[in-house]
Formats: structure tokens, sequence, C-alpha cells
């Protein structure tokens, strides 16, 4: 059995990697030929230790071994024409040779085995994304969603960030937050929000009654579990949205968590959030509901602080609103595209945080009337012409 696995071993780097198996080859039968025809004093086989280290770059240990024999037989074809294999010098060579190919299928072994493990860390990360992070609908009730997650961590695609959404009678209730620290020391604190939101959500008419839910939930979290050491230090901020089937509006409580953009047929402004409270585990009540115009055609994206205070080289933050106004006619899956893509560049590929995105794209309903309306809470909501302003009420509760 052990057999047959070494030669399946074999048999899958050279099929994989043939093609690149020719440049160790073709070195060493050059080296041999070429030292075969140079003069006595002029000694060749030393480079043959090239093949193997080349060898390892791309192949498995197994390969490489192969190629380091192939190695070891070309030094000794070269020996016995040079005088045969018992001289000091050839000894030494040979000796040399072998050494520094076993180095190398060691070498190779490591990596190969590190390579793995990582693999294995990737696919639980995964799983565990899954589980924690259930992946949102393409469609739900009146909207197109489409969601995006950027871990800084290498090894995890999950960290303190989450989003969830839900069905509830009239509406789809969305929420998107942001634990405090990242990678896996948050995934604990972020599996608790996300339990308790999908817990809730149902049970309570009003976002601020949820939010006050969600407090709680983090508190009795946070009492049993915070480290001494950082007493008063774990929080999470959360925006919770909700959205009617039939009104062309959002509702909004903001725990501490950024305003989201609202992205019309070329532009994109920011939702103010008017009386913002405290992020959730602070323990201060007041939670606000603001409403504002959301109509078919609109698109609401929601991120969090991974995305706009991400830094280029030289410390810039990325620009967000700036560069989703150039794709605000994209369906939702290719603003997550454009914005994801753009992001990486901007960052050169490393976040310092974790990121994540979600867009929700009000559906248009063609066979009835729009309603003619747009809230106007904030300069930078701009009145479309031929429209009245529509004067949304806002409820604060305390």
């Amino acid at each position: 059995m052990g057999l047959r696995q070494s030669l399946a071993g074999i048999r899958r780097p050279w099929q994989a990697h043939h093609s690149l198996l020719v440049i160790p080859l073709v070195l060493i039968v050059l080296i041999t030929v070429v030292d075969i025809h140079s003069p006595p004093d002029v000694h060749l086989g030393p480079a043959l230790v090239i093949a193997p280290a080349i060898t390892a770059s791309f192949a498995g240990p197994w390969v490489t071994g192969l190629i380091g024999v192939l190695a070891l037989a070309a030094q000794v074809i070269i020996g016995v024409f040079h005088g045969g294999l018992l001289t000091t010098n050839h000894v030494v060579q040979l000796a040399t040779l072998a050494v520094l190919s076993v180095v190398a299928v060691i070498l190779c072994e490591v990596r190969e085995r590190r390579t793995r493990q990582l693999a294995q860390v990737r696919t639980v990360a995964e799983a565990a994304q899954h589980v924690l992070l259930w992946p949102l609908p393409e469609r739900i009730g009146p909207l197109r969603i489409a969601s995006m997650y950027l871990a800084a961590e290498d090894e995890a695609q999950i960290g303190g960030d989450l989003y969830a959404a839900t069905r509830t009678d009239g509406g789809v209730r969305v929420m998107i937050g942001d634990v405090r620290g990242k990678g896996l020391a948050a995934i604990g604190e972020a599996a608790l929000l996300l339990g308790a939101f999908r817990e809730t959500a149902h049970r309570h008419t009003s976002l601020p009654d949820l939010a006050a839910a969600l407090e709680e939930s983090v508190g009795r979290y946070l009492a049993d579990f915070e480290p001494e050491e950082e007493a008063g230090e774990r929080f999470a901020t959360a925006l919770l949205v909700e959205i009617p089937d039939d009104d062309p509006i959002t509702r909004m409580t903001s725990c501490g968590h950024h305003p989201p953009l609202l992205l019309t047929p070329g532009q994109a402004v920011t939702v103010p959030s008017l009386h913002p409270a405290p992020p959730l585990g602070v323990g201060l009540p007041g939670y606000t509901l603001d409403v504002f115009s959301f109509e078919p055609g609109d698109t609401l994206l929601l991120y969090t602080d991974g995305v706009v205070e991400a830094r280029d080289t030289k410390g810039d933050f990325y620009p967000l609103v700036e560069r989703a106004t150039q794709w605000t006619d994209s369906s939702p899956a290719a603003l997550m595209h454009h914005i994801r893509r753009d992001l990486l560049a901007h960052t050169n590929g490393r976040l310092g945080d974790d990121a994540a995105l979600i867009a929700l794209h009000r559906n248009r309903a063609p066979h009835r009337q729009r309603h003619h309306a747009k809230t106007i809470h904030a300069d930078g909501f701009r009145h479309r012409p031929g429209r009245e302003p529509w004067n949304g009420d806002r409820t604060t509760l305390c």
C-alpha cells in the first residue's frame, strides 16, 4: 500500500508539472555533456545541484528526490569520464550533491505540509462562515441582495464583521455590524449577535425595541465572558434596517454604526443618521427610529468601517462615495464585484480590518404607480425634478 501511494505521489506531480520538468532534465544533460568535454581542470559537476533546487519550487518531494537521484547519476558519469569515482574531488562532489538534494526534498516536504494545513484551515473557516454568516438570498421580498465579506486574517474567512437578513410580516429586516477587534478572536461575539438578531427580529414590532433586545443579549454575554482586563472595552456597532414591501421608505436604527449610502441613477449620497445611539454593549439606553425614502430602482449600500477606513500606501482612506457613484446603475452583484476589485487594488491586496458590504436594490414595480416622494433629511439629498418632497415621520424612543 505504501509503495502504491508513493508511486501515485510521483505520478500526480509529474502529470501536473511535466512541462516544467523539462528545465531540470535539460540542465542535467547540458551540464553533464559540457563537463565531459571540458578540460580536466574545469569542474561543472557541482552545478548539478541547481536541478533539484529548481524542481523543489514547483513539484513535490517525490519528484524532487527523483531529480536529485538523476543529478547524482550524472555526477557518477562525469566522475567515470574524469579519472574514476574514487578521487577525493569526485567523492566530495557526490557527497555534497547528495546532502543538498536531501535538504531540497526536506524543504519541499515542509512546504507541502504547510500548504495542506493552510488548505484545511481555510476549509474549516469556510464551513464556519456558512454556519455563522448564512448566505443571503439573491432575492427576498421586493429586494435584490448581494453581499461581500473580506477578512483581514489570511487564514480566516470570517472575523468581527457580521450581517444577516430575515423576512418579517410585510417587510425585510437587515442587520450589519462590527464587533470590536478582528479575526478569530471576535468570532464568538459576532456569533452571539447574529443568533440574537435571528431569534428576536420577529418578536419586536419596532427597530428600537429590537435594538434594546440586542443590547440586553450582548450585556449578558459580556457580564459572563468579558475578561477583567478588557472590562468596558468590548462592544459592537450595528445598523438595523427595515424595508416595507409596499411603502417606498426604509426605517433605520443606528447603534453607533456608519450610515449607509443611497445610490440613485448618477449619484451616491450618504443617508444621514440623525440620532445614532451608542454601540451595543455600552449599556446606555436611547434608540432612535429614522425614516428615509427608498424608492423602486434605488440601491441601499450598507458597509462596515473596514471599507471606509481601508488605507492605500500613502495612508489615504478608501473613497467609497466617490467610487460608488461610478456604479449606481449596476446590479447588486456587479456592484459588489466592482467594489471588491477596487478596494483590494486601493489597499494593494492587504486589508487592515475585516470588511463587509450589503447591497439592497428595490425592484421596480412597472404595473403599479410609483410614489413621487423623496425625503430630504440632509443637504446631501438632492430634490428630483418633477417630484414633491415627502416629509417622512421620524420617531424617537428613549
